[in-house]
């Protein structure tokens, strides 16, 4: 892409305020060290065995990721849901959904309004969030932005001036089933400028440069996995189709206007994405079907402070939770540059449901 070298994207840009600065390391994050002692007591791949032994090595090796000192006094922490780990949490695949169905309850402006939803929002994600996008403020936003031109997913984001094009603003629900997700990457606001956003967050179309952030993302991985060989291009889509959900909070923007959609409804829509994912990400996963179709916990990768934010009430004993300071180039070498994340992330999820659960992050 010409000129690509010379683009400013919202997510390269970092908030200077102190106040709102993440430190590189989490409460419940593993350390480099619990990484290495881990390591050396079980083998990349290793799967605990329906033995005392194996059930053994499992548990210490997730209570030792969840840094817990029962030294410590407990912190008084406020549940803000407890739904994710009740067991009257209906399973997944359980819950009854019919597509036609939930058309024919329509009003006639829901219709008008959520055409766009019905026929291009991955249906393990529309059963759960059905009465979410009926909501007043959704329905507002909708109306804002049929008032953009965004009618359906033929529309051309051309045209229309908004991006991505409407047939992709939902297409990380396709590409990454709930019940499949694996480890959540948050990002901001799509991509601004022409062709650059396709519906994934720090991911670009083929033939777009890669962006600043995501070169930093590829170094990262090349320190952790030597092996790795960063790609020309900036297509995150087979770590999508890997379990990894590239969610931005804000899901469209007005062309070359970084943040101009934001605060119209699209953050309070993900933080119920991201609600879902707290109950049912991990459900379909191998390994982890006994729990019924109930999720056992993923990995919630938060690079900078508004990341940090959308994940802040999440249960850090479910969850693995890693934040550092943003890959941005204002910021990278902060905290982001040798945080180990792709790593801890797998080996955080090899223990929890075993080879499967990992993500091939050098698969691109």
């Amino acid at each position: 892409m010409t000129g690509a070298e010379n683009v400013v994207y919202l997510e390269d840009l970092e908030e200077k305020s102190e106040s709102e600065t993440v430190k590189p390391h989490v409460s419940g994050a593993p350390t480099s060290a619990e990484l290495t002692k881990a390591e050396a007591k079980a083998p990349a791949g290793a799967q605990a065995k329906s033995t005392g032994v194996g059930l053994k090595r499992q548990r210490t090796l997730l209570d030792m990721f969840a840094g817990s000192d029962s030294s410590a006094p407990a912190p008084a922490v406020k549940k803000i849901r407890t739904e994710s780990s009740s067991s009257s949490l209906q399973p997944l695949n359980s819950v009854p959904f019919s597509s036609s169905g939930f058309w024919e309850s329509l009003t006639d402006e829901e219709k008008e309004l959520l055409a766009l939803e019905c026929e291009t929002l991955g249906k393990s994600w529309l059963k759960i969030l059905k009465d979410e996008i009926r909501k007043p403020y959704f329905l507002q936003l909708k109306r804002f932005l049929l008032e953009q031109g965004v009618r359906g997913p033929d529309d051309s984001a051309k045209s229309l001036k908004v991006y991505p094009a409407p047939k992709n603003i939902y297409s990380w629900s396709n590409l990454t089933p709930l019940g499949r997700v694996k480890v959540v990457i948050i990002g901001q606001d799509p991509y601004h400028g022409a062709g650059q956003a396709h519906g994934l967050s720090f991911s670009v179309p083929p033939g777009v440069g890669v962006p600043p952030s995501l070169r930093n993302i590829y170094a990262e991985i090349k320190a952790e996995y030597p092996e790795f060989a960063p790609p020309k291009h900036g297509n995150l889509t087979a770590w999508a189709e890997n379990g990894v959900l590239l969610l931005n909070t804000c899901l469209t923007v007005k062309a070359g206007e970084a943040g101009s959609h934001s605060n119209r409804g699209w953050e309070q829509f993900t933080d119920k994405v991201v609600d879902a994912v707290d109950r049912y990400g991990g459900a379909n996963i191998s390994g982890g079907s006994h729990t019924g179709g109930r999720g056992r916990g993923i990995v919630f990768l938060a690079w900078g402070a508004w990341a940090a934010k959308r994940v802040a009430k999440l249960d850090k004993k479910k969850h693995l939770i890693l934040a550092s300071a943003h890959p941005s180039p204002f910021s990278a070498n902060k905290g982001f540059l040798g945080n180990g994340h792709f790593k801890k992330a797998n080996m955080w999820l090899d223990a929890k449901y075993g080879p499967d659960g990992c993500v091939d992050w050098c698969k691109l």
